[in-house]
Order: structure tokens, then C-alpha cells, then sequence
């Protein structure tokens, strides 16, 4: 039995949708820092772990890791990282279009659209990823048995990759698209008539 791959699915979705990631202006996040030690016959040897999200607070997103001896390197290979993972994620008066669940490993995350003015009701490593995509008003929720932050990123990215815009679900379904939005802006808490 394999893992989800999520960077697998982000590569796969950047070659379906290129993104030009020169022409975003990205803002960056440490989520975690981790101190590793490995005993070696002189001694410890110590590197760092960093995990890093960027984003442009406009619908796009990424995330990364970066490992080196000292602090500065592994954030900065990090940041790089997350810039090689970027999505797009449709959004709809600052929020999600619908509930969705992700789920990596035994992290489970829920993500359900709010009406304006409720604010990002997000903890742990969830805030972060969804403050830089732009998100104003959404609720969450870690289900799983872990609130491990890798695991959670990734678990929230996994819910992201299924979000589909209103595009999709009117070709899936056969209706027309203004019927979907207006269906997602009352859900979302806007008026029919934006």
C-alpha cells in the first residue's frame, strides 16, 4: 500500500495549468523549524528541518522543506522549494466553494466555506497555508490522530488539489456556469445579484 504523493499531484497539476511564478508577488511563511541530531564517533551533529508556505493572497499557494546545517540556509532552500510547488485554488468572496476533506497519511483536515466576517477559524500549521492564499473567511478542523505540521500542510494542499471552480462542476454536471456562482456566493454569504 503507497502514500499519497502531494508534490506528485501539484507537479501534475502545474504541467495540466502552467503557472508563471516570476510574475507573483509571493509573501513567505516559516510554519516549523526542527533541530535534528545525529550521533556520529566524535560526537552530535546538528542540522535543521524547516518547513516554509508562500504565497500571493490572491488564490495562489505552495509549500516546501529544506534541510541544512544552519537555520538561515535550510529556510532560504525551503522558501525555494515552495515556490517549485505552487497551485491555483479557485476562491469565491474570500472563501472556499465548498466542504472539502484532506487527508495525508493520518493527518485529516476539513475545510467548510463561511460567511463573511466569521474570519479564518484555523490553528496550527492550517493557518498559515490559508491566510497566504487569500482566504478571509473559512472554518476547519483537524480530524486526524496527528497534528504533526508536515503532515497537516500536506493534508490541507491534498484538500485544495480536489477544491474544483465553478467551471468544472457546471461542465461535470451539464448547467450553466452563472447558476453554480450564484449558488456558491449565496453559500459563501454574498448576494445572489454580485
Amino acid at each position: 500500500m503507497g502514500h499519497k504523493k502531494i508534490e506528485r499531484l501539484i507537479e501534475q497539476r502545474q504541467r495540466e495549468n502552467p503557472i508563471d511564478v516570476s510574475s507573483l508577488t509571493l509573501e513567505e511563511k516559516v510554519v516549523e523549524i526542527r533541530r535534528t541530531t545525529r550521533v556520529m564517533e566524535g560526537g552530535r551533529r546538528f542540522s535543521f528541518s524547516t518547513l516554509a508556505v508562500v504565497g500571493d493572497r490572491n488564490g495562489h499557494v505552495g509549500f516546501g522543506h529544506g534541510k541544512a546545517k544552519e537555520v538561515p540556509p535550510s529556510i532560504a532552500k525551503a522558501i525555494a522549494d515552495a515556490k517549485k510547488h505552487i497551485i491555483r485554488v479557485p476562491l469565491i468572496e474570500g472563501t472556499i466553494p465548498h466542504d472539502v476533506i484532506g487527508e495525508y497519511e493520518s493527518a485529516v483536515v476539513l475545510l467548510k466555506p463561511a460567511r463573511r466576517g466569521t474570519g479564518v477559524v484555523a490553528g496550527g500549521a492550517v493557518r498559515p497555508v490559508l491566510e497566504l492564499l487569500g482566504v478571509t473567511d473559512i472554518l476547519t478542523k483537524i480530524i486526524g490522530r496527528t497534528t504533526n505540521p508536515h503532515n497537516t500542510v500536506k493534508a490541507v494542499f491534498d484538500a485544495l488539489l480536489k477544491i474544483k471552480s465553478p467551471e468544472e462542476v457546471a461542465k461535470i454536471r451539464g448547467v450553466e456556469e452563472e447558476k453554480i456562482r450564484k449558488n456558491y456566493r449565496i453559500y459563501a454569504g454574498g448576494t445572489a445579484s454580485l
